[in-house]
């Protein structure tokens, strides 16, 4: 026992060599006041430039919208129809005109490119009478394009006298008006009409509605030819039965 309490008294009389860790220096106080002022000058800067930044945009010029070419106005097509279908769209235009109007005439006008043997055209006349007003006025309905052709859609002429006793303008009620002009074209041509289209397939053709009164019958008059006054060959085909009627001309 008395060598180890020599051996622990030796160890106590020993220096210490192995010292304590050292301990942290506090920073100066000043040091940290010049940290927050670095700070805050970097977040003054920040602010400020994007001020700058906000600024500079809102004054910049607007850039220019590109202007872009003017639409072509889109080119209209010719349009063609029967007598009939172009005959109802001028009676509800005369209407406007006269509560009481008839009819006593309608007639195609013969253009190049007409599908006449569908038995329609680009332009149509219709003359209609008002008893009331002695009066009467012609109504055109056009599907013509072209620098001298009429407007699209129906127009009409200016107001003339009318007279009952006028055979020439003698009105007849649409009940009467039960075959189209295509099915006058298609009884023309079984009369004598496909002889002068087979020698020339683009046939000038007119297309007239008149009433006779001397047998109560609305005709059909097909016409063959470039003057309808002139005509090649004239067919009759009744418009209220189809049925043939006999060979004009």
């Amino acid at each position: 026992m008395s060598y180890f309490r020599r051996a622990t008294a030796r160890l106590k009389s020993c220096p210490d060599t192995n010292p304590s860790p050292k301990q942290a220096i506090p920073e100066p106080a000043g040091t940290l006041a010049l940290g927050a002022k670095s700070m805050i000058k970097t977040i003054v800067m920040c602010c400020a430039l994007a001020l700058l930044v906000s600024c500079s945009s809102e004054n910049k010029p607007a850039t220019p919208a590109v202007e872009q070419p003017a639409a072509k106005p889109a080119v209209k097509a010719a349009q063609y129809e029967t007598g009939r279908t172009a005959f109802q769209r001028m009676f509800i235009a005369a209407r406007a005109w006269a509560p009481d109007i008839k009819p006593f005439r309608l007639q195609s006008q013969f253009t190049a490119d007409a599908p006449t043997a569908d038995g329609k055209a680009g332009l149509w006349r219709a003359s209609f009478a008002s008893p009331s007003r002695r009066a009467m006025k012609m109504f055109v309905w056009s599907g013509l394009v072209g620098p001298d052709a009429p407007e699209q859609g129906v127009s009409f002429s200016a107001e003339d006298s009318w007279s009952a006793s006028n055979t020439s303008t003698q009105p007849f009620d649409i009940a009467f008006l039960k075959i189209d002009s295509d099915k006058a074209y298609e009884v023309a041509q079984k009369n004598g009409g496909e002889r002068l289209t087979k020698k020339d397939p683009k046939q000038p053709l007119t297309f007239l509605l008149t009433w006779d009164g001397s047998k109560n019958q609305l005709v059909w008059h097909v016409l063959y030819g470039d003057n309808p006054s002139e005509a090649k060959l004239r067919i009759a085909v009744d418009a209220t039965s189809g049925e043939f009627v006999k060979v004009e001309k």
